[in-house]
């Protein structure tokens, strides 16, 4: 039996394809396989570069060998001309970081990309994590929030050109979903009209996929008539923008910087000027976010020179005495947590194609549901079966012309969502919990106070400020200086901002 609209030629010279490449295994029950079921097997077949996958399960194996025989890495902490911090800079510094960041957006010159393509399995949820409701008194999912503070800074950077020029201050939102999140995204989005952004400014795309491997290195079949595949970790973000037409789009919009962080930071500063400014002013191609780590042992990678280039470390490949080391300052030396906060330059992103192939992929093991190709039987192991190639986001950075690291506070701008609610760490409760602290902070620092009912338990306190109101404390003082907020409160306009004052 064979699929009608194919010709047996091309279902040959694919197959001859496969087996010159070790993994013929495929076509193992091609024959016993309906038309339909074919013609789906074929097409998948047919689009995977089998050459390119055998390549990168080399290096892959080759750089988990390297890493064996060298378990401590080389490390070197950050040289001073690519390190700054907002913590320590002064007030007048940060505030011209913000103000030519501001320019940028203004002058339609920043776009903010999305790393969106996980579901919220660790949360007990099938949907795409951005639409998780951390149960904040609003209800708003991760992907509202974050919408609220494009809002926001497109109206700020508004008063940042003159009146006469009536262009729109426009923040591009390009959004990396997978194969099970796209549909489901694109969907949560149009159900609440895109948040109030304009639906031609909101732009998904998806990420790529790998086939999952056996150990030896053979392509995994999940049924008889269907390849088992995995997306190919944030670092896929590379391939997708090059692959989908970002980077097409990104130029056709004038846009030279792009602002890329993950889904799951409930704090992260959406096109953060300081930090588009920052990098800006240092002509950075590359850059990043970083926070302070918490002491030497938090299990967190730290960015660093690793092997003279500048890399991404992790907690177990160094030893406790480079791990405890401190600065003159009695900062650590090593302490530049990784938070997955990017900055590149248009020409950058163009530019990893050129050194795309020397890109290192990880394995991650995994249990694996699969055919057993002498039964047909599709077995779903109970122990580690085979792997999953990522490559990630930072790999990039060694490639980096210019390449600057700004230090941010965490209260301010990190509090991940990664476990299951009552874990107690990165789970729904500290989520909510460091919101609202942040938002009572942005209170008391504009000379306001927000007084009632588990004040002091952000964990239970029934008080929220939409960044359509205030992005970061911006715009306050006028309204809340001397004044109280009595709890409950859900501020969702500066109407009921002034209305909540007492």
């Amino acid at each position: 039996m064979t699929v009608s609209d194919i010709h047996e030629s091309e279902i040959q010279a694919l197959r001859v394809r496969y087996e010159q490449a070790g993994q013929g295994h495929v076509f193992q029950f091609f024959d016993q396989l309906a038309p339909t079921e074919q013609r789906e097997l074929y097409d998948q077949l047919a689009a995977l570069d089998v050459e390119r996958v055998n390549q990168i399960y080399t290096k892959a194996i080759e750089g988990a060998e390297a890493d064996k025989q060298n378990q401590e890495a080389s490390v070197e902490q950050l040289p001073d001309d690519v390190f700054d911090s907002v913590i320590k800079a002064s007030p007048e510094t940060v505030k011209k970081w913000e103000t030519l960041g501001l320019k940028q957006i203004a002058q339609g010159k920043v776009a903010v990309i999305l790393m969106a393509g996980g579901q919220g399995t660790r949360l007990g949820s099938s949907a795409p994590k951005g639409c998780y409701d951390i149960k904040l008194p609003s209800g708003k999912s991760l992907f509202q929030l974050q919408a609220e503070r494009i809002l926001r800074l497109q109206d700020i950077a508004r008063q940042y050109k003159k009146p006469s020029d009536q262009t729109e201050s426009i923040i591009p939102w390009y959004i990396m979903t997978s194969g099970p999140t796209h549909a489901n995204t694109y969907n949560f989005f149009k159900e609440n009209n895109f948040f109030g952004l304009k639906e031609e400014n909101v732009i998904f795309f998806q990420q790529g996929t790998l086939p999952c491997l056996t150990f030896e290195g053979k392509i995994i079949l999940e049924s008889k008539g269907k390849v088992a595949i995995a997306p190919d970790g944030n670092g896929g973000i590379y391939a997708a923008v090059q692959n989908t037409g970002v980077i097409q789009s990104l130029k056709e919009r004038g846009i030279l910087y792009s602002h890329c962080y993950c889904v799951d930071n409930c704090l992260a500063r959406v096109a953060d000027p300081a930090f588009i400014g920052y990098s800006v002013s240092k002509n950075t191609d590359c850059g990043v976010k970083v926070a302070v780590k918490t002491s030497p042992e938090e299990p967190v990678g730290v960015v660093c020179l690793r092997n003279g280039r500048y890399g991404v470390v992790e907690y177990s490949e160094i030893s406790q005495e480079v791990s405890e080391k401190r600065r003159e300052d009695g900062s650590l030396a090593f302490g530049a947590a990784n938070i997955a906060n990017h900055f590149f330059s248009t020409e950058f992103l163009e530019r990893v194609p050129s050194f795309a192939s020397e890109l290192e992929y990880h394995i991650a093991k995994k249990k694996i549901k699969h055919v057993d190709l002498e039964t047909g039987e599709q077995i779903t192991p109970k122990a580690n079966s085979g792997m999953k190639l990522e490559c990630f986001v930072f790999d990039v950075f060694p490639y980096a012309n210019n390449f600057s690291v700004l230090e941010v506070d965490r209260k301010d701008e990190f509090s991940p969502l990664k476990n299951a609610p009552g874990a107690g760490a990165d789970c729904p409760e500290t989520s909510r919990r460091d919101i609202i602290a942040q938002h009572i902070r942005f209170i008391e620092a504009a000379g306001g106070k927000v007084v009632g009912e588990n004040v002091d338990d952000c964990e239970k306190v029934e008080f929220e400020i939409s960044s359509w109101v205030s992005y970061s404390g911006e715009g306050l003082r006028d309204i809340v200086d001397g004044k109280t907020i009595q709890v409950p409160a859900i501020i969702e306009t500066r109407e009921d901002l002034i209305n909540a004052c007492k």
